[in-house]
């Protein structure tokens, strides 16, 4: 059974964000940990990251915000191979995130290649961490699907996400997607 990773962004996604219900709902789902959720270091974010995707095999990703930067991150590198589809939710602009958040990141920029899975990038209308058109042009960038959800802000517990029961219905969309593809040969 393919497993779900769970990569939460700045902060760690605390206990009521739609991700800690996910993770504990799905028994195939589980968080990737991090030292520094308050501190982030791309490179060791990634490090993790890549060992999870490792021990899984294959997996399909759930990120949120800065996570998703950080499943951006996999372009070009060989654990990419084993991503399934990714469902990125409400992606962070470094600069709008460095401006909300100063100095507490350790990330040096905003991903410009192409993803080699299937994603499904959604966002909103409203959200303080990215504009509609930037989110748009990442879309684009990052060959994307782009599901706009309205005015739902940045799709977290202060916006009024709690457990989130249509975002499954999108995960379920990408895998469909997924599914309707040749399947990928993984090297042992």
């Amino acid at each position: 059974m393919v497993s779900t990773l769970i990569i939460p962004g700045l902060n760690g996604s605390n206990d009521g964000h739609w991700q800690r219900f996910w993770a504990r709902e799905d028994p195939t789902s589980h968080i990737v940990q991090q030292e520094s959720w308050t501190y982030p270091r791309q490179a060791d974010w990634l490090n993790n990251l890549e060992i999870e995707l490792e021990k899984a095999g294959e997996a399909f990703l759930v990120a949120h915000s800065l996570g998703c930067l950080l499943t951006a991150q996999l372009a070009g590198r060989p654990a990419a191979r084993r991503v399934k589809g990714a469902l990125l939710v409400a992606p962070c602009d470094l600069w709008a995130t460095e401006k909300l958040h100063p100095g507490v990141m350790d990330f040096h920029e905003m991903p410009q290649e192409p993803l080699p899975f299937p994603t499904l990038t959604v966002g909103s209308l409203n959200d303080p961490y990215m504009p509609l058109d930037l989110l748009m042009t990442y879309g684009h960038v990052w060959k994307s699907e782009v599901q706009n959800l309205g005015l739902a802000g940045h799709i977290n517990i202060a916006s009024g996400y709690g457990r989130w029961a249509g975002g499954y219905a999108l995960l379920d969309r990408l895998k469909a997607k997924v599914g309707s593809r040749t399947k990928r040969y993984l090297p042992a």
